[in-house]
């Protein structure tokens, strides 16, 4: 007990040196407290060999009845063995912990009853938020290197019937609706639990990578689970720890709430101001966000060459596009990355200098993780690459053995790393679309089809623990890439990600941006595609890291592409030489008026639902806002009728300052009416459409 007051003694002096700093965390020697005034959470702490257990979550005003009053908190697996909050832990220190993003908290660190295992237990709030933010520390004692599974970062025992029975669960990215017991997949980096009888609620939201995220709701106990995958997983979490090592789980961020009739309240609110404001995404920090961005890949593919790039950049710029991305086809082949002479026989620098000269920023398309079987890197280096369950070499994004998948956890890492390096600083590359499978692929639906089965590869010891640290080393690569050079936007795509349109909170943290999707096909199902994708995504995931492919900008319906588009990141692919000069009139203004509405309201930094319009499909009006809620000065709101039968809708737009005056317009400046922010929320603005596929945006400002 001596050694136990010394620590609580050294506690109180560092806590004294922040003083000047908010502190959300107090504690005994038997219990923590976690309050910042919105939220409050209480921890039994272990001042002998005793559980700890969250005893009490809830909103600080008002009733909340979801989580029982002894709650296991987390769990994980070490060598088979279960480890608990119900386990028998030696308290050893609680400390003040804060985060580069205004976090503010404690770590907890306890000592396992075998002996076995140092845990440290974080925790976070924000100010203004009601969230709590938690991962583990999990350190081997032990003189021999363990295996970790089937970790719960946070785990809530629920109050049973009521929660149980009545219970929605939204889960896909909040969007999808059901009712328990769920299993998560891997698109639910968010997922709510709602009780629309007690107008309660639980968001739980996923900083785990990919297909290794997981979390479970009433799935096999009256229990909410989240953290990493189980080792009975399609996709199961495991990580090797060395004598002495200690290993960091991602970050879970919960958020409980109460006097909320619907869960996309809080999806609509809370969850895109924390993203937006603490998460640490790479959009966040980016100073100036993309606004209209050109790709060559549709109609053009791999058959490109200097000259076409040199018109069609002179093209793109002329109707007001603010990067110009060449994709694939520039190089000989996959992994050696040399370009092609054949196509651009002065290189690619010169176009880059000339895409610049127009005052566009360059971006290039690279495979980040692939290698074609005929590439000099793969015949001097094969020991780089994936083995597959038979120690063959795979690859794992398309049965195709021309190509080759390369493993993060070799060589391989350094190598691409310089060849990036070199794009980005040498050539002046300022947008990467970096693609192709790297641990899981869209395209393969078998489970052994994924990860390296190599045993001999430096960066994992098996297949399973490959699942994890493929992705930890794409991040690793991002950053280091950021580091270098701070404005490189990077687009992550969903083939990188690993699933179909897959984008999470792990990759928002280390790249800017990932392209969804390649839609193609009858127009009017194009631009329905778009919304819906951007809707489904968003508000849980920011909407200008949606990049959504693949509207053409000759398509005779573009007015529409133009305006579906202006709710996630608008990109246009297609031939932009084709245009005539009414609709290089008509891209421009709307490149400069887009752009006029992110200098004025920062608008590529929100986006919200619009009130009474649902998700987009066929036979029904759907709509968007972009609304700063920060400043409340304004935004934007587009509106579509999509084949429905009524010619005309109300709409309606909140989260503006109720007091303040605002005046609605169209695009082009033309006034359509004056309200003030209770008006525009209560009685709101006409919009009509003769065409059964239409659609206008408007902006909302502010009189000052």
């Amino acid at each position: 007990m001596k050694n136990l007051s010394f620590v609580f003694i050294v506690c109180f002096l560092v806590c004294s040196c922040l003083a000047n700093a908010q502190s959300y965390a107090s504690w005994t020697k038997d219990k923590l407290t976690l309050n910042n005034g919105l939220v409050e959470r209480i921890i039994q702490v272990p001042s002998d060999k005793k559980n700890f257990i969250t005893t009490s979550y809830k909103p600080v005003k008002g009733d909340f009845r979801y989580f029982t009053a002894s709650n296991t908190d987390f769990q994980f697996e070490i060598n088979n063995k279960v480890y608990s909050g119900n386990g028998n832990w030696q308290l050893k220190s609680i400390v003040p912990f804060a985060d580069e993003n205004q976090g503010n908290g404690a770590a907890i660190t306890l000592l396992s009853e075998d002996g076995k295992a140092e845990l440290t237990v974080q925790f976070l709030l924000y100010a203004g938020q009601p969230v709590i933010r938690k991962n583990l520390v999990i350190k081997n004692l032990t003189q021999d290197t363990v295996q970790l599974e089937s970790v719960d970062i946070e785990k809530f025992n629920v109050t049973g019937y009521g929660a149980t029975t009545f219970s929605w669960i939204c889960h896909d990215y909040g969007r999808r609706r059901s009712i328990g017991p769920y299993d998560s997949n891997l698109q639910d980096a968010l997922v709510t639990v709602h009780n629309s009888d007690w107008q309660e609620g639980v968001v739980i939201g996923n900083e785990a990578a990919g297909v290794v995220k997981h979390t479970s709701v009433f799935w096999n106990e009256e229990s909410i689970e989240s953290g990493l995958t189980h080792k009975d997983a399609r996709y199961p979490f495991r990580k090797y720890i060395a004598p002495g090592k200690t290993f960091t789980t991602p970050q879970v961020f919960t958020i409980v709430y109460n006097n909320h009739k619907d869960p996309d309240e809080v999806l609509n609110t809370s969850v895109p101001d924390f993203v937006r404001k603490h998460l640490g995404t790479r959009l966040s920090v980016l100073k100036q966000k993309p606004t209209f961005v050109y790709n060559t890949w549709v109609p053009f593919y791999k058959d490109i060459n200097e000259q076409l790039i040199m018109q069609l950049a002179k093209s793109a710029a002329a109707v007001g596009m603010k990067e110009f991305v060449i994709d694939d086809g520039w190089a000989e082949n996959y992994g050696d990355w040399v370009i092609d002479k054949k196509k651009f026989p002065h290189g690619l620098k010169p176009v880059f200098d000339y895409i610049k000269s127009l005052g566009m920023k360059p971006g290039l398309w690279v495979s980040v993780g692939s290698a074609s079987s005929n590439s000099v890197v793969f015949k001097t280096h094969p020991e780089w690459f994936v083995l597959d369950e038979n120690q063959e070499y795979a690859n794992l994004h398309i049965r195709d053995t021309s190509m080759r998948t390369a493993c993060f956890g070799t060589g391989w890492y350094d190598y691409i790393k310089n060849v990036l390096m070199k794009l980005s600083l040498e050539y002046g590359l300022e947008y990467m679309k970096l693609d192709f499978t790297v641990v899981t692929s869209p395209y393969r639906f078998t489970a052994n089809y994924t990860g390296c089965y190599a045993t001999h590869h430096p960066g994992h010891k098996d297949h399973n623990e490959s699942l994890y640290t493929g992705y930890e080393q794409v991040w690793k690569l991002f950053d280091e890439l950021h580091v270098a050079k701070p404005d490189l936007f990077i687009d992550c795509t969903f083939e990188t990600m690993g699933g179909l349109q897959l984008i999470d909170y792990a990759m928002l943290k280390h790249a800017e941006g990932d392209w969804l999707s390649n839609f193609e096909g009858p127009e009017a199902t194009v631009d329905l595609r778009i919304r819906n994708m951007a809707w489904w995504r968003s508000p849980a995931i920011p909407s200008t890291a949606l990049v959504i492919g693949n509207p053409q900008m000759q398509d005779s319906a573009s007015d529409l592409h133009i305006k579906s588009l202006a709710g996630a990141l608008p990109i246009m692919l297609g031939d932009p030489r084709k245009l005539v000069d009414a609709d290089q009139k008509k891209y421009r203004a709307f490149a400069d008026w887009l752009q006029l509405m992110e200098n004025r309201y920062q608008v590529m930094s929100y986006r919200q639902d619009l009130p009474g319009f649902a998700e987009p499909m066929d036979g029904s009006w759907d709509g968007f806002q972009r609304i700063n809620t920060d400043t409340k000065a304004g935004g934007i709101v587009g509106v579509f009728r999509q084949g429905a039968m009524e010619t005309k809708r109300t709409v309606t737009v909140n989260l503006l300052d109720r007091l303040k005056t605002y005046t609605v317009k169209q695009a082009d400046g033309e006034i359509i009416k004056t309200l003030t922010g209770i008006e525009l929320m209560e009685r709101g603005f006409e919009v009509s459409f003769n065409k059964l596929y239409d659609g206008e945006l408007f902006e909302i400002s502010s009189d000052k």
